[in-house]
């Protein structure tokens, strides 16, 4: 090959040498701004963005705003935080108050059916009832105290002031009010006096008997029976005792307990303080007056036995404290010192122990209808078999105040 011709061909190599290196050149430049412009660089993981407080949080810094607001922000999360918390708590301590007393009244139902069957008592049928349907919420149990002899009393109290019948079982359904007649069982269980009140009951069906021995001396003790026993058969915002010579209208009774409903630990009566009896002999003696201090000393505050009331928790407490309760020669007495040292609010409404005619009967004219009425100089009314009628007659409400009646 000549000279002329390497010349040439050497040339032609050199250009495209120059060529092919402005071609990667200007490929490498494109490529750097199209990925420039296309490609979007991802976040990091692990890095969260700004929630809105924190936004606000960062927009206050930025604007140059000083760290009291941010103070002020923090502590008004804080109160929300804690109303929060109080207003759950709250609710937490009620549900548990609920349960505790579901809790305590279940013990107490065990307890009263425990003591039946170990004695050999039958379960009422009433109860058994209860236990398998379960309880209604009922105002009030009226539980009238009665005895073996006092047929002719109950009889007069059916023909006034206590519903019979269907009428009764109305009163129940439609009012929540239930009346039974109390008494326990003679020395001799299934004798004559037994089989008396059993032949009554299924001709009235207006009993509530208790497993208690009967008898004056151990008027305490049924007491504490009465309120443990009521409180297992029905679940009622208040259990009344009442004695059976003892006249009552019992819608102006339900009005003045519904307005202590939502009360709680309720005592309500006719509040006294008598002297404490130290003589042998004499009507309610007091053979334990030595408690009481000094001779010539009065009782406490309590409700006067002829009729008081208690709310739902205070028979709770009595029920499931019975065999550490202490009983004192007097019921009334009795009664009254098993809520000392306890929170109870002692209502003393005086309505529960009005006069008999003409004292019942002029506060009736003046719009001021008695719940109670009885004689004090005879704990009761004097010869209330016979006069009951005309007390009714003249300081009863009438039937319709009883069912026009919203408690």
């Amino acid at each position: 090959m000549s000279l002329k011709s390497r010349v040439e061909v050497g040339s032609r190599s050199i250009i495209s040498q120059r060529w092919a290196f402005l071609l990667c050149l200007g490929s490498f430049c494109a490529g750097m701004f199209f990925t420039s412009r296309m490609w979007t660089i991802p976040e990091p993981k692990g890095l969260a963005r700004p929630t809105a407080p924190e936004g606000e949080k960062l927009s206050v810094v930025s604007e140059g705003c000083n760290s009291r607001i941010l103070q002020e922000m923090e502590m008004k999360r804080e109160t929300k935080d804690i109303n929060k918390e109080a207003f759950k708590s709250q609710n937490s301590m009620e549900t548990l108050d609920k349960t505790i007393s579901y809790l305590e009244m279940e013990l107490a139902a065990a307890r009263i059916t425990q003591e039946s069957i170990r004695s050999g008592a039958p379960i009422p049928e009433d109860l058994r009832i209860t236990e398998s349907l379960g309880k209604r919420k009922y105002l009030m149990v009226v539980g009238i105290n009665t005895a073996f002899s006092s047929r002719k009393r109950r009889d007069s109290v059916r023909a006034t002031w206590m519903p019979q019948g269907d009428k009764r079982k109305k009163l129940e359904e439609e009012k929540g009010i239930i009346m039974r007649f109390v008494i326990g069982h003679s020395a001799t269980s299934g004798g004559i006096l037994d089989r008396a009140i059993e032949a009554e009951d299924r001709k009235h069906g207006d009993f509530l008997r208790l497993n208690h021995v009967e008898g004056y001396l151990e008027l305490s003790a049924k007491t504490k029976t009465y309120f443990a026993t009521a409180l297992n058969l029905w679940d009622a915002d208040f259990y009344v005792k009442v004695d059976d010579d003892v006249h009552v209208n019992i819608a102006t009774l339900g009005e003045t307990l519904a307005r202590h409903r939502s009360k709680p630990r309720i005592y309500i009566g006719c509040m006294k303080s008598g002297p404490v009896l130290f003589q042998k002999g004499v009507r309610y003696h007091e053979p334990e007056h030595w408690k009481f201090g000094e001779s010539g000393n009065r009782y406490f505050r309590h409700a006067t036995g002829q009729l008081y009331a208690i709310s739902n928790d205070l028979a709770s407490y009595i029920a499931m404290n019975q065999d550490l309760l202490h009983k004192y020669a007097n019921e009334d007495v009795s009664l009254g010192s098993w809520f000392i040292g306890l929170d109870v609010e002692h209502i003393d409404d005086r309505r529960l122990c009005c006069g008999t005619p003409p004292d019942c009967e002029w506060k009736a004219q003046a719009g001021n209808i008695c719940v109670a009425s009885f004689d004090w100089s005879c704990s009761g009314i004097c010869k209330s078999a016979e006069r009951i009628k005309e007390v009714h007659k003249r300081c009863g409400e009438s039937e319709n105040a009883l069912w026009s009646a919203t408690f």
